[in-house]
């Protein structure tokens, strides 16, 4: 009986940590109807107002429909004009393919006249080149990735609740 209480208590609170969890709101950078961004309270927010020079690093204080406050200030979704965060495209995918794709050629071509062949490491110029120019053109489409994006147009910034279809449950951790 000793034993039964705290388990009790245990599970209440982790229960309670859950239903907390669920019901927060988040702001969603979308462009059309994709989410590009989410963000909960207490997640790090960089961005820059309009008219303004310096990015602004802070953190999600508290979300309200139409402005985000991050620490102590309230900043209204009209005047951010940029939020910086990195996120990878389709562009990022091909290039990664193309080294992997490069190297591993020129890999199993060694692997085939060394261990199949029984000849001495060579190397083939039509091979040398092909692989050489596909790790050249993928490494680039790699490692290039978009840092920021303009909130303007097709992109915007909105808050979401529960009930929303952009909302999306998330079970944070819970720390003792």
């Amino acid at each position: 009986m000793k034993f039964i209480a705290p388990i009790f208590v245990f599970i209440v609170m982790l229960v309670g940590q859950v239903f907390i969890a669920s019901g927060q709101k988040q702001l969603v950078l979308l462009k059309k109807q994709k989410i590009l961004l989410r963000l909960t309270f207490g997640d790090e927010i960089i961005l820059k107002t309009k008219g303004s020079d310096t990015k602004l690093v802070s953190y999600v204080n508290n979300l309200f429909d139409t402005a985000v406050m991050v620490h102590k200030t309230v900043i209204p979704f009209h005047k951010i004009d940029r939020v910086y965060f990195k996120r990878s495209n389709f562009a990022n995918v091909v290039g990664t393919i193309l080294v992997v794709g490069g190297i591993g050629y020129f890999v199993i071509d060694q692997f085939n006249v060394i261990v199949v062949n029984g000849d001495k490491p060579t190397l083939n110029d039509n091979v040398t080149a092909t692989s050489l120019g596909m790790a050249a053109v993928g490494l680039p489409m790699m490692l290039i990735k978009k840092k920021s994006q303009r909130i303007r147009g097709k992109y915007r910034l909105m808050t979401v609740d529960e009930g929303s279809p952009f909302y999306q449950r998330e079970l944070q951790h819970v720390q003792f």
